[in-house]
């Protein structure tokens, strides 16, 4: 039956292998867009993290801050908060801010991921209603020609099987894909909460940096 190739199969599959192809494109697209944006993320964040570590262990509070200003990496938003909130809040203020942006940026890594899950549930039942509305064409053709011959029930039964294993296909890919960023995002919100940790107690260790000299005693 599928003796032309791909063109055959995708004709006996019916209409609902249309829509199990919008479902299979949306996971390749989200699959390129996040790996885009997690490309290197960690050893962008630890890069950046050991430049701010160098600098406040020098004292250079500003030279830090303009390291994490010119940094494309999401990492540095967290950071610019903690010196925005530097001399201006308590200890315990100033991490539960970073934690904050920290849960902040982890939320955005996640991006359009639950549309791989809902992919994963859904395409298998869409495969699945594929299943049905081959049989009930099927039927329907035996009902019209009062015949059962295997001429006549191809069709049905063709569109059923394709759609049905479309469907599972489409679905396994889904849920591996999310899984995988799944671990991916998992990775990268432990690396950003050792960052955030150990930017808090070395900017806690920080000495007020001399801004003004010191007046003698006695001047007026």
């Amino acid at each position: 039956m599928f003796q032309h190739g791909i063109l055959e199969l995708v004709k006996a599959g019916g209409f609902t292998l249309f829509f199990v192809g919008v479902c299979s494109i949306l996971v390749m697209a989200i699959a390129v867009e996040r790996t885009v944006v997690l490309w290197s993320f960690v050893a962008r964040a630890r890069s950046l993290a050991e430049t701010v570590k160098r600098c406040l262990y020098r004292g250079a509070i500003a030279e830090a801050r303009t390291a994490c200003e010119r940094s494309n990496s999401a990492a540095a938003e967290l950071l610019l908060v903690g010196f925005e909130r530097h001399r201006r809040s308590e200890p315990a203020a100033l991490g539960a801010a970073v934690e904050r942006e920290r849960q902040r940026v982890a939320s955005d890594l996640r991006g359009p991921l639950w549309m791989l899950g809902t992919v994963g549930a859904t395409a298998p039942f869409i495969g699945l209603f594929g299943t049905v509305w081959g049989i009930m064409r099927a039927f329907n053709d035996i009902a019209a020609k009062k015949e059962a011959g295997f001429d006549v029930v191809a069709p049905g039964i063709a569109e059923a099987l394709v759609t049905t294993a479309a469907g599972i296909i489409v679905g396994i890919f889904a849920v591996m894909v999310f899984n995988y960023f799944q671990a991916r995002l998992g990775r990268a919100a432990l690396e950003l909460k050792l960052i955030g940790e150990e930017f808090v107690e070395l900017l806690g260790e920080q000495k007020p940096e001399a801004a003004e000299p010191v007046a003698e005693k006695g001047a007026v």
